[in-house]
């Protein structure tokens, strides 16, 4: 592993080169209309259409470390539409009408992302190809078949099932039984969409401080070591590190994903590999893979290492284990035998927000003016863009279709005190590996495993 750069946050951020403070800290304690906390792409999201609906308004972004250090810097570049915790759960709760306009959105959110980059100017590499999940064994085939069928009792989902040849046809991929796809979906390169957007967002007016951590969040107050902001709004946007604030350390579980990307694949190879539509790639393993072909072609791909650091502690720079970077790497070249001399260059982790039950929100109360969005569990580049959009409208008091979505104002409850915690998510990720092991060894039905996990996450 010695020749795998490993941590520097992110691929993407090595790319745009070395990352860090580019913009001052607070100077001391301030005034503001609307403070966010987290200069992610939902704090930065929310500011940039407050900022256009409302010109007038004094914006302030509170960022702990720089602009896209947290999860909108590390993701897998996935611009798709995903309904976190399942459309099935806002049926229940809101009607069905409810989860199909969930659906709508998200969908309409992908266009909206690509529609604002072109506005404003920023290349992030965008290619909507949609999105590709293949099944490599048979009880992945039939969980694909079952997802297929269940989504096509819903509109404007979209998703076609494809046989071994027609998944082969996409992309090369060995052991592939078969697939699914829809077009709801663009790769994107995640650090140059942060950067891009907080651009736009200054350009607009609204005021980033970066290296400033905020401590404690109260009504009408963001308290730093470097001062208060004081507004009549706070928004809280940290996700994987909401676990931080000390009020909030129960609230959303940092879950730990990770990435590994491979050198530049000569063109020969691609021929091979095809991939000429650049789809994101996914797979139906309990443990889940996610991958992109990037703009310089490499491979990039993640999944889970160490799911979760007891005490939700979170890590620095992105640094990851020599045996997760070891268990990708084998998994990436079980995919594609033919890149087993393709090096790996780079390696990376990062957190994301997990709900107790698995769904995320966009909550505000118009009493304190507290108002947070997230607990995306990995599918936020999309989900981001439309929780800035509807925080942005609560905070100015209109009505809209989005205001009116079944995610906004949902509440989960917080997650146990240690050592519940780590032990709940150590058995419930040991038990999806179980599954998976099972699953590969031959087993042709889905484990019995994986079901009792979902029912203790609380996924299902």
């Amino acid at each position: 592993m010695s020749d795998v750069v490993n941590g520097g946050v992110s691929l993407w951020w090595q790319q745009l080169g070395s990352p860090g403070v580019t913009r001052p800290p607070l100077p001391g304690s301030t005034a503001a209309d609307v403070c966010i906390v987290g200069g992610g792409f939902t704090g930065l999201w929310t500011a940039y259409y407050l900022k256009r609906a409302q010109p007038d308004l004094r914006i302030v972004v509170l960022e702990g470390r720089f602009v896209g250090f947290g999860a909108s810097g590390r993701n897998g570049g996935w611009l798709t539409n995903s309904v976190t915790g399942g459309r099935e759960r806002y049926a229940r709760s809101h009607g069905r009408n409810a989860a199909i306009a969930q659906q709508r959105a998200l969908n309409a959110t992908v266009d909206e992302v690509i529609a604002v980059t072109r506005d404003e100017g920023i290349d992030a590499d965008i290619v909507k190809g949609g999105e590709l999940d293949v099944a490599r064994s048979e009880p992945q085939l039939a969980r694909l078949r079952a997802s297929v069928a269940a989504e096509a009792e819903w509109p404007a989902t979209d998703l076609q099932l494809l046989d071994a040849a027609e998944t082969a046809a996409r992309v090369d991929i060995a052991g592939a039984l078969g697939g699914s796809w829809h077009p709801h979906c663009a790769r994107i390169h995640p650090a140059k969409l942060v950067v891009g957007l907080a651009a736009a967002a200054e350009r607009l007016g609204v005021v980033v401080h970066e290296d400033t951590p905020v401590e404690e969040i109260g009504p009408g107050r963001a308290r730093t070591a470097r001062g208060v902001v004081r507004a009549d709004h706070v928004l809280r946007a940290t996700e994987g590190f909401t676990a931080r604030i000390r009020s909030e350390h129960r609230t959303w579980l940092p879950m730990n994903s990770s990435m590994v990307a491979t050198a530049p694949i000569p063109a020969e190879l691609w021929e091979r590999l095809g991939w000429q539509g650049r789809e994101t790639l996914g797979d139906l393993a309990h443990v889940y893979m996610y991958a992109q072909r990037t703009a310089d072609d490499r491979i990039a791909f993640g999944g889970r290492g160490v799911p979760y650091r007891y005490g939700s502690r979170v890590d620095a720079d992105g640094r990851t284990q020599d045996r997760t970077i070891e268990s990708l790497t084998r998994l990436l070249r079980a995919f594609f035998p033919a890149l087993a001399d393709v090096p790996i260059t780079h390696a990376w982790s990062g957190v994301l927000g997990v709900p107790r039950d698995w769904s995320s929100t966009v909550t505000l109360d118009r009493a304190t003016g507290l108002g947070h969005a997230g607990g995306y569990v990995g599918t936020g580049v999309t989900a981001t863009n439309l929780a800035g959009r509807t925080l942005a409208d609560l905070v100015l008091g209109r009505d809209t279709e989005i205001t009116r979505l079944p995610w906004v104002g949902h509440r989960a409850r917080r997650w146990e005190v240690e050592p519940l915690r780590w032990l709940a998510v150590q058995g419930i990720y040991g038990a999806y590996r179980a599954a998976d092991r099972a699953e590969g060894k031959g087993r042709t039905t889905t484990s019995p495993l994986a079901r009792v996990a979902n029912l203790i996450s609380g996924q299902h």
